[in-house]
């Protein structure tokens, strides 16, 4: 059977494949256009396949924040360049999936869409991957916001607490709520308080400012009294939480102002007691 370009054509539409494989799945089909559809799809498992073991750290994080924004999801898609990343047609598969992101709870998604990114991937003929999604649902008076910076490459969840529910609707409380995703984007605190840090962590921070103490003594030929090093190490150890805590944080806007009290601040000026109940910050590839 003569295989025509309008048949190579409707099949590149449907499927779309390049244009000499569509010809070629004709071809070796007789033509039938069912079963051409079946045999790209056959290979681009095999695609997928090849694929597997490839790095995807390039591609786009988007947020789905529901219209009353008492439910919002995260999501990050990546490939392998930043030539698919600005593809009209990965660009429309990660849109398709943000929109669909609010169904999954968080982890789930990648295994629920498993076969729709193995299609993606024999259209666009590089390794797509759903990494990572985050789904959350309001607890208590509130309201999750969402940022997301450079593109697609930072995203940042974060949600808001408050005791009366008229505040959720003050635009100072929507204001403050993007001055603080804009902050976790540009600081990327790795923890929200220091009650979250791990103890080694501390204990290793701990050490290395002894170490450094001991290093400039005996480079200066003298000790400093055991209470002396304690209160220095406090310093240091408050300044190491003020430089990782997300609520100890100088706010990005004015650094003097502690994240924790500039919420207080906002707070006050509403007639009500704010929290940050919690944040998530994804970062494309890492």
């Amino acid at each position: 059977m003569a295989i025509t370009a309008s048949m190579v054509k409707e099949l590149r539409e449907a499927t779309s494949v390049g244009m000499m494989e569509c010809k070629k799945a004709l071809e070796e089909t007789n033509g039938n256009f069912d079963a051409a559809v079946k045999l790209l799809r056959e290979r681009g498992s095999a695609v997928a396949a090849k694929r597997a073991d490839r790095e995807a750290k390039e591609g786009k994080i988007e947020a789905n924040v529901a219209a009353d924004a008492q439910s919002a999801a995260m999501i990050e898609v990546n490939c392998e360049t930043d030539f698919v990343t600005r593809n009209e047609n990965f660009q429309a598969f990660v849109a398709e999936l943000r929109n669909q992101a609010l169904n999954y709870e968080t982890g789930k998604m990648a295994e629920a869409v498993a076969d729709k990114v193995t299609e993606k991937i024999s259209s666009i003929g590089e390794k797509i991957q759903l990494r990572r999604n985050v789904k959350w649902d309001v607890d208590g008076i509130g309201s999750i916001f969402s940022y997301i910076h450079m593109g697609g490459k930072v995203g940042v969840l974060l949600e808001l607490g408050c005791e009366k529910a008229d505040t959720l609707k003050s635009p100072a409380f929507q204001e403050l709520a993007k001055d603080l995703t804009l902050h976790v984007a540009a600081a990327a605190p790795q923890y929200l308080n220091r009650g979250e840090v791990p103890v080694e962590t501390v204990e290793a921070e701990k050490s290395i400012f002894r170490a450094q103490m001991k290093a400039e003594d005996e480079e200066k030929g003298k000790s400093r009294p055991a209470e002396m090093v304690e209160k220095i190490l406090l310093g240091k150890i408050n300044k190491f939480y003020s430089q990782i805590c997300f609520l100890e944080q100088g706010f990005v806007k004015e650094d003097k102002v502690s994240i924790t009290n500039l919420v207080a601040e906002k707070g006050k000026a509403l007639g009500d007691t704010l929290s940050i109940k919690r944040y998530v910050r994804y970062q494309l590839g890492s």
